[in-house]
């Protein structure tokens, strides 16, 4: 017979389910789990092209956006001026971008693609075209979370 003054008391084996139900109902929770379950899989995606995915957001917004500024960049993406000019640094000596003063306002930077910064950019959206990153979701559904998550970042 156990002693419960000198015997710990028995562990119960937890169950394969973890509670979730007070954190389910929060915008906030269900947007991060939905973020840790897509973003490695874009992020494995995209390193195919040695591409991370802020690196793919820049390529796109910069062929979207031609001859887009360097602080119109920044605010677009949120990345701090001194986070972007590495960013910046890093994929023009990659071959990517190319950047410029802008004759019209000479503080100014102007960003534009490269060729290999063009081919590179069609093919990274190629590819995260293909990424099946909501399998669970149909058509209509991925098109409506789409249009919610927009309404949340850009009212």
């Amino acid at each position: 017979m156990p002693n419960p003054k000198t015997d710990p008391p028995a562990v119960q084996p937890q169950s394969e389910h973890i509670d979730q139900s007070h954190l389910i109902g929060s915008v906030g929770y269900c947007c991060l789990q939905a973020y840790l379950e897509i973003v490695p899989n874009i992020r494995k995606q995209l390193a195919k092209l040695q591409l991370r995915p802020v690196e793919y957001t820049v390529l796109s917004l910069i062929n979207s956006n031609p001859l887009i500024n360097q602080k119109r960049l920044g605010q677009t993406i949120r990345v701090s001026p001194p986070n972007l000019a590495t960013l910046l640094d890093r994929m023009q000596s990659d071959g990517l971008i190319d950047r410029q003063r802008n004759p019209n306002d000479r503080r100014s930077q102007i960003l534009a693609l490269t060729p290999k910064g063009q081919e590179t950019c069609r093919k990274a959206e190629n590819v995260a075209a293909k990424a099946d990153i909501t399998p669970t979701l149909t058509d209509a559904e991925r098109e409506q979370l789409t249009r919610l998550l927009i309404k949340v970042f850009h009212p």
